[in-house]
């Protein structure tokens, strides 16, 4: 049976499910204990949480501040639009799939609406609210300290688009701006609940989506015939913390990438294929073919695109599943220029 994937981001009306009340009407209502407790247990877990309500923003943002929950939301979508809308707009901005979102609201019309529309969104009702942090699929596999952290990672991003906005010049004048800095480096005993829970929530860029526990990535870890590599970044705003994955055997001649991840939430920055571009360098430096593996899945095709712009030519295929292969014949991939990469690893 296939794992439930779990939600990264609940999304909430405000009237009559976080409150109850019309704020807009001139009730001051206080939040329902349930719900705030639940808001806050979700957050340590690592789970985000935005608004699409009915209303007028600085009104509804105003009574969250007045309670001290605003610093909890990472987006406030509010207006008089279809909720379907605003989910998108909220799952767009975070850079989330919209089969990772939940929704509470205690209007059936409005539940309807973004079932009908987004039917992969799970909706809750507004009763419902309290519950929700028993339900599995708010119960990450494992809590790190990285994933109560994410939240403020967002916030900072939030920082990062408005200084965005501001800036006077290209995007790729921008980039350049952030100075991003990624250190690579061999994953430690420290590393190993991260790196799992990047297999267990990363799915659009990863190359085969398998998942390590943290028993075998320690075991990968120790293997004189593997590497398992973290990437971190970090720019002018701070840290991203660790945003990339790449676990290699090596195989007779060939250094074999069994899978190579990247954070969807630093997709942005333009830095998909620096860990991939270091990989490749590092391991034909030290006489190893770049070899690739590749699992299709219905969400990861930018990380086929990503390894054939790199380079790696498809030299097997079972259905899904291919085997890609970096000619050393050719030049090795260029780095993007607007990155500065650390090798942080033990020699």
């Amino acid at each position: 049976m296939a794992a439930v994937i779990g939600v990264k981001c609940l999304v909430w009306d405000l009237d009559d499910t976080l409150w109850d009340g019309v704020v807009l009407e001139g009730d001051r209502p206080r939040p329902f204990r349930a719900a705030v407790n639940t808001l806050r247990i979700l957050d340590r877990r690592g789970i985000l949480h935005a608004v699409a309500s009915r209303g007028d923003r600085a009104t509804a943002a105003g009574h969250l501040a007045e309670h001290g929950l605003d610093d909890l939301f990472c987006v406030l979508d509010i207006g008089w639009g279809a909720k379907s809308g605003a989910i998108r707009r909220i799952v767009a901005e975070l850079n989330i799939g919209l089969d990772t979102v939940a929704f509470a609201d205690n209007d059936a019309a409005e539940r309807a609406e973004v079932a009908a529309a987004l039917p992969m969104v799970r909706c809750y009702r507004a009763e419902q609210v309290g519950e929700l942090a028993s339900l599995p699929e708010f119960q990450p596999r494992v809590v790190t300290d990285e994933s109560r952290q994410r939240r403020h990672r967002y916030l900072a991003n939030r920082d990062r688009t408005t200084a965005e906005q501001a800036f006077v010049g290209s995007p790729a004048e921008f980039l350049v701006s952030l100075d991003l800095t990624m250190t690579i480096r061999n994953a430690t005993e420290d590393d190993l609940a991260r790196a799992h829970e990047l297999t267990v929530r990363t799915h659009q860029l990863n190359t085969t989506g398998r998942t390590f526990d943290i028993d075998r990535l320690r075991e990968l870890c120790t293997s004189d015939r593997h590497e398992v590599l973290i990437a971190s970044l970090t720019d002018r705003f701070g840290t991203y913390g660790a945003v990339g994955l790449a676990v290699i055997s090596f195989i007779g001649a060939d250094a074999v990438l069994e899978l190579l991840l990247m954070s969807c939430r630093v997709l942005s920055c333009g830095v998909g294929a620096v860990l991939l571009g270091h990989v490749v360098h590092d391991v034909a430096k030290r006489g190893w073919r770049p070899v690739a593996r590749f699992v299709r899945t219905p969400v990861n095709q930018i990380m086929l695109v990503t390894l054939r712009f790199a380079g790696f030519e498809l030299i097997e295929r079972d259905g899904d599943r291919m085997m890609l292969a970096f000619d050393l014949r050719r030049p090795l991939p260029e780095l993007p220029g607007h990155v500065r990469v650390v090798d942080g690893r033990n020699r």
